[in-house]
């Protein structure tokens, strides 16, 4: 893989409760998705291609995978004018359910290569993602990993590209809620697996560099008592507390770290879960500052709005991760498009694979595949007995990209 410079991200903002200053995505050339490239022209490529997807069905990041498929099935219509097929050529698609299970994952990518398959997609756990990132290297294959944030599978090989944020993208957009940080303590409180491992490595990478402190406070993903780990943060006083957490647990775990009145005394920020945890909060909803990667009201991009109109016709609800989906589909639209069967062609396609995805202009970096695309910083509102995410700014993708790899 090309190696280059790292980028230097941009000055973090020198205030403790205001977000990053509004920016619009930066205009640029776009390849343009969909708009009857299906079916067009003679095909030189094969008549079909097998397609795997790999992810949550079952298991704690059930509703993570379930996001994604609504996506990714929306956006197969979409850039195939609802033909599955592209030039010719039909795109197969296999579905398989890995339960959050690296070795389930594992297995199950072993067959559809065994069967033909040269294409795989999917993973919400950044575990599965690693793990099948490794096999996509050993067989050559193309795999497009989903929701799954740790940017260690950024740049992990030439192989595997990404259709969602990382964690560092999270992090540089969460420097807005910080003061100045030479000198200042800050505790990263996350599950003990990739994901959470991920965030402290970006943390300490990101805003350790600016003179800050980072501490984590690791726990195991079984773990379903919450409030020895809020008291040891409590405890060690810091700054500011990143919060880093996916899955089934939230809820606990932000009752546990109100109760104990963590929420109280120290500065929380986090990233925006998917809907089903805009309720999680309780009462301290209003005291935590929330980094986001999508809400269906985000923004009012065309593309995001087919998106919302495909998912809904369907029976679903756009959410957190569904353009993860929606981006793998029309990537590997492109890149059958492009490379007409032949894996390193297909690769070749997405590097610098620059189009209109529901959160704008959206760039797949050459150098280490990571997806430069805008973020967005919101608070949570209540509207009738519940609560409802506010956009409050809106993060320009390259102020926000990860260090290049």
């Amino acid at each position: 893989m090309r190696k280059s410079k790292k980028l230097i991200f941009g000055t973090l903002l020198a205030t403790a409760a205001v977000l990053l200053a509004a920016c619009a995505p930066q205009p640029g050339e776009s390849t343009p998705a969909g708009s009857g490239d299906a079916g067009s022209g003679e095909s030189s490529g094969p008549a079909e291609i097998s397609v795997g997807i790999v992810t949550s069905e079952t298991g704690p990041l059930a509703g993570y995978g379930k996001q994604y498929l609504d996506g990714f099935k929306a956006g197969l219509d979409y850039a195939t004018d609802g033909t599955g097929e592209i030039d010719g050529t039909k795109i197969v698609v296999t579905y398989k359910d890995d339960a959050g299970d690296p070795d389930k994952a594992v297995t199950a990518v072993k067959e559809l290569i065994g069967s033909g398959t040269t294409i795989i997609a999917g993973s919400a756990s950044s575990g599965v993602a690693v793990a099948v990132a490794e096999q996509a290297a050993q067989n050559k294959v193309l795999f497009i990993s989903g929701p799954a944030a740790a940017d260690a599978i950024t740049g992990i090989n030439d192989y595997t590209f990404r259709s969602g944020r990382q964690s560092a993208q999270d992090v540089a957009t969460s420097g807005a809620f910080l003061d100045d940080l030479e000198g200042k303590k800050i505790t990263v409180f996350a599950q003990n697996n990739a994901f959470g491992q991920g965030n402290v490595a970006a943390v300490e990478a990101i805003l350790g560099a600016k003179g800050a402190t980072v501490e984590p406070v690791l726990v195991a993903e079984d773990v379903t008592e919450f409030t020895p780990f809020a008291q040891q943060v409590l405890q060690s006083a810091p700054d500011l507390v990143f919060v880093a957490w996916a899955g089934a647990t939230s809820g606990a775990m932000w009752q546990a770290m109100s109760q104990q009145g963590v929420l109280d005394t120290i500065p929380v920020a986090t990233g925006l879960g998917d809907s089903a945890t805009f309720g999680a909060y309780g009462e301290a909803t209003e005291k935590i500052s929330f980094l986001n990667h999508y809400f269906a009201g985000a923004n009012d991009y065309e593309v995001n709005q087919e998106m919302i109109t495909r998912v809904e016709e369907a029976g679903g609800t756009a959410d957190l991760f569904t353009p993860d989906g929606f981006n793998a589909a029309l990537m590997i639209v492109e890149a059958v498009k492009q490379g007409k069967g032949d894996v390193d062609a297909m690769v070749s396609a997405l590097e610098g694979y620059t189009f209109e995805g529901p959160k704008g202009t959206t760039t797949v970096r050459a150098s280490d595949h990571a997806l430069i695309q805008e973020m967005y910083q919101v608070k949570l509102v209540a509207k009738d007995g519940t609560f409802v995410p506010e956009l409050i700014d809106t993060a320009d993708a390259e102020a926000v990209a990860p260090a290049e790899k």
